[in-house]
């Protein structure tokens, strides 16, 4: 009970004075594990909107198992911008083996090489202190097409983003992107007038 107080305690001051560091682009790495091997991936979240991201991950386990993921993500306070949950889904690709049991022989056949198409769900929480983003999630997979078995496969994975761009940084950079689009468009029109009031 003391640790579990501590570590709120940590979050809650590290929430306040950070508030303002909420990430734009982060990029690191992923652990990834489920019922048959571990991975070790990048991952890449890009901010596109107030509280979406797109989060790109590519992992594998250097054997037989290699996966590419694009993934939309919501995202929604828990404290505050620092401390949050996710969810999403997306698409994977990848070079997956495959385990068929046969209950009759009480044989597994295993194959590799399974060109495979996956739908992905996540759901996560995440805290972002000191410029790194950490998270833990569960992302189930769906395999749509392609010869994976088993056809559906839950993995748990832990992530450590560094923080590359600042949510404050990205706003202040897409307002100044937006004046400088406006200021653009008046000469232009100033000159289509001058032109017909023949000056």
């Amino acid at each position: 009970m003391k640790s579990i107080g501590l570590w709120w305690g940590i979050m809650i001051i590290f929430s306040g004075p950070v508030l303002a560091q909420s990430y734009g682009t982060s990029g690191g790495l992923r652990l990834g594990s489920n019922k048959h091997y571990r991975t070790l991936g990048v991952s890449v979240q890009q901010r596109v909107l107030k509280d979406i991201t797109l989060e790109g991950i590519i992992q594998s386990d250097f054997s037989n198992n290699h996966t590419a993921h694009l993934l939309v993500e919501k995202h929604s306070r828990i404290i505050s911008k620092r401390f949050n949950y996710y969810y999403g889904a997306g698409m994977s690709i990848g070079s997956e083996e495959s385990l068929v049991k046969n209950h009759e022989t009480r044989e597994i056949t295993r194959t590799y090489g399974n060109g495979t198409l996956n739908a992905d769900l996540i759901i996560g929480i995440e805290m972002t202190m000191l410029s790194t983003n950490f998270s833990l999630d569960y992302k189930p997979s769906v395999n749509i097409i392609g010869n994976r078995r088993p056809w559906y496969a839950g993995q748990i994975g832990i992530s450590a983003r560094h923080v590359f761009v600042k949510s404050a940084v990205q706003k202040r950079n897409q307002r100044k992107k937006k004046r400088n689009k406006r200021r653009g468009k008046a000469p232009f029109f100033e000159n289509i007038r001058d032109k017909f009031r023949g000056y």
